[in-house]
């Protein structure tokens, strides 16, 4: 497993049937700053989206996920499952926001 920020990673088995790729490397993008979790090589990874899943397939022997305010993490070659960090009060559960 892997912590980037407020964005969880692990190792998946598959991408589920039925998901859909999505365009760019931009895993998620802050609300509040901008900032954006991204894989840095494009032609090295795809994203994809079931629901409120999230799923990055590393296609090339390793890509690098960075952040503006957090070290690069190098990832191999594989499928995760990603989580984005979500905040519990006794009113309401809500996503982090950067």
């Amino acid at each position: 497993m892997w912590r980037h920020g407020d964005v969880l990673i692990a190792e998946a088995k598959s991408i589920p049937r039925g998901a859909v790729r999505r365009n760019g490397t931009v895993l998620v993008r802050g609300e509040i700053t901008g900032h954006s979790h991204r894989v840095a090589e494009p032609h090295a990874a795809e994203i994809w989206e079931l629901g409120q899943e999230l799923f990055l397939k590393i296609t090339g022997d390793a890509a690098t996920l960075v952040h503006e305010e957090h070290k690069p993490i190098m990832l191999p070659r594989g499928i995760y499952r990603v989580w984005v960090q979500r905040e519990y009060t006794p009113a309401v559960v809500r996503r982090i926001v950067d």
